[in-house]
């Protein structure tokens, strides 16, 4: 039997990729500028809709930069964050000298709790440090609460950058993830839901703010025949190479969704008959998920002992990756000492939680041996 390594989360080409890459090698456009760059942009601008403006960026990471200084985040400015996420959502704020308040998880959806959210806003407030934005994360591709956490930002006046790195092909209530926000950001790395190798993109309301966040991102050269630098700026654009890659994966990238949704499927149904073992999913049909990651939560005291940490060691021992939930940011050492607000609900997902193999290029001899080794285990443990 074939024991090569089955992955977490994969990059899988479509097949058109090398074509738009050709062409940028046949017009000599290896640059960071280009006509992928412009097609790839206007690419996702119509297939998020609601009339919005879409910047591609070397990463999602750049785009929460460009999109807190937008939105103007200073030095000494608090920024409210979700705790359940990836570093890459929290490290622009500290970029900018800013100070992350953190907040925890719900149950339902995993991402930012609208109680602890309220709680955070009202005692930062109190403390005459009103919050500068709320950065909302889709955490695995599954919408945050979005109509509870708009409110909240339209109540207390705060914008909401919205991290839909995780969520490109996610909605709710049939709007696009990235576009309800005042500003969004998507990620291209290689492990998303579409691939660019690496890259980004920042989505705005407004032509003037995309052009504001290009400007940035393209060192903030004034309009002028010599280079001239009236602000700081940066080199966050996309390559024309890079963007190709980006305009073939948009032609698969609904396939890309049904592949992802059918892999979380395939887990429920695997589960189905397991107590003690939850595949984590959306918690209505408001909600639409492109299941970027499929996970589970385990309750060792319904599965006799075993423990998310014994299932990774299982899949390990066959040459199978998985991977422990987002670790919050409140544990981790870099940002201990910041505040943070809420119970233990983003911990015990952490403490109990396990991320398998997702990706849309999964054969079904690689979903049997998956499948083997949990049968192997869930035998043992009745």
């Amino acid at each position: 039997m074939n024991n090569s390594k089955i992955w977490l989360s994969s990059p899988h080409m479509g097949g058109s990729e090398q074509k738009f890459v050709q062409e940028a090698f046949d017009t000599n456009w290896v640059a960071p500028l280009g006509p992928n760059v412009n097609g790839l942009e206007k690419d996702l601008e119509n297939y998020l809709g609601s009339d919005c403006y879409v910047g591609a960026l070397s990463s999602g990471t750049a785009a929460i930069h460009l999109g807190l200084i937008l939105l103007g985040v200073q030095a000494g400015d608090e920024v409210i964050c979700q705790s359940m996420t990836f570093s890459a959502s929290a490290n622009p704020i500290r970029y900018l000298g800013a100070v992350p308040i953190f907040i925890d998880s719900e149950k339902e959806t995993w991402n930012l709790c609208p109680v602890a959210l309220e709680e955070a806003i009202v005692d930062r407030i109190a403390k005459g440090k009103k919050p500068k934005a709320i950065i909302a994360v889709h955490l695995y591709g599954v919408p945050y609460k979005i109509d509870e956490i708009t409110a909240i930002g339209v109540r207390y006046e705060i914008p909401i950058l919205e991290d839909s790195a995780e969520a490109l092909g996610s909605s709710y209530k049939g709007q696009q993830c990235g576009t309800f926000g005042t500003i969004g950001v998507l990620s291209f790395n290689g492990n998303k839901i579409i691939t660019t190798s690496g890259g980004g993109a920042i989505v705005t309301k407004t032509k003037e703010l995309k052009e504001k966040a290009i400007f940035l991102a393209t060192q903030a050269r004034d309009n002028a025949p010599h280079y001239q630098h009236s602000e700081v700026g940066y080199n966050y654009r996309m390559s024309n190479i890079c963007a190709g890659i980006g305009r073939g994966q948009m032609e698969v990238l609904d396939a890309h969704v049904n592949l992802r949704r059918a892999m979380n499927s395939f887990y429920k149904d695997l589960f189905n008959t397991y107590d003690g073992i939850t595949v984590f999913t959306t918690p209505n049909e408001d909600y639409f998920s492109n299941s970027w990651l499929s996970a589970i939560l385990i309750d060792s005291d319904k599965t006799n002992g075993l423990t998310a940490d014994k299932i990774r060691a299982a899949l390990d021992a066959a040459n199978i990756e998985s991977r422990p939930l987002w670790k919050p940011m409140h544990l981790q050492p870099i940002f201990k000492e910041y505040p943070y607000y809420g119970n233990e609900v983003a911990q015990t997902l952490f403490e109990t939680g396990l991320c398998l193999p997702s990706g849309s290029n999964l054969s079904d001899e690689e979903r049997n041996r998956i499948k083997t080794v949990f049968l192997n285990l869930l035998t043992k443990t009745n």
